[in-house]
């Protein structure tokens, strides 16, 4: 049976977050919030604990789970061929509202669906995703909805489509927004905005004049 701690208060929280820790640790899933909407998250090694992530939303391989990370420094063990522009915008823009697609290190042992060799991956601009990131490392994290439906701005919401597919829901309170991250290709020599979210074109050209937009 799923649990739910509220993390708006104290004690809730130090025990929601041990017992959030524990759950991925054990190759379960946990919601948590996020500075956009809420994520349902899983150890990013585990093939098995990502394979229930997809299962649970119903949602295929062909749409890969991102990454979640609490420091920019994990980057240095996530990425390679990573630009000097690239840090530019984490150094602009993390922790928040921006996911950045990089060629992941080859060496990783993982699996969050048909990657390509690339991986998409943000910092998040909330205090208990970091503190639970910081605690267990990278985690693969997509909104917790079932496919099809609205990302979920509340703890409610997400548990009313999740159920007990999840093992420990941290209810955070409403999300600041439900307005995604934006997604900028950093694969290149030139970084490419892919999807325009929380920051326009005109504010990420603030940082790298030379940013196209996707077609």
């Amino acid at each position: 049976m799923a649990r739910r701690y509220d993390t708006n208060d104290a004690t809730d929280r130090a025990t929601g977050l041990r017992e959030a820790a524990s759950a991925v640790r054990r190759g379960e899933l946990v919601v948590l919030p996020t500075d956009t909407v809420y994520g349902i998250g899983a150890d990013a090694f585990s093939s098995e604990a990502v394979a229930d992530l997809l299962q649970a939303k119903g949602r295929g391989r062909a749409m890969p789970t991102p990454v979640l990370i609490g420091s920019p420094n994990t980057l240095h063990g996530l990425v390679t061929d990573f630009s000097e522009m690239a840090w530019e915008l984490v150094d602009a823009f993390w922790p928040g509202a921006l996911t950045l697609v990089a060629k992941h290190q080859p060496s990783l042992q993982w699996d969050l669906g048909d990657t390509r060799g690339t991986v998409a991956v943000r910092m998040p601009l909330h205090p208990v995703a970091i503190e639970l990131l910081t605690e267990v490392g990278p985690m693969a994290v997509s909104s917790a909805n079932l496919t099809g439906e609205p990302a979920p701005e509340n703890c409610d919401a997400a548990e009313a489509m999740l159920g007990d597919s999840v093992s420990v829901y941290l209810d955070g309170g409403p999300t600041p927004g439900i307005v995604p991250s934006s997604i900028v290709d950093v694969t290149g020599k030139v970084p490419v905005l892919l999807r325009a979210g929380a920051l326009s074109a005109e504010e990420l050209r603030k940082v790298v004049p030379d940013l196209e937009v996707a077609n």
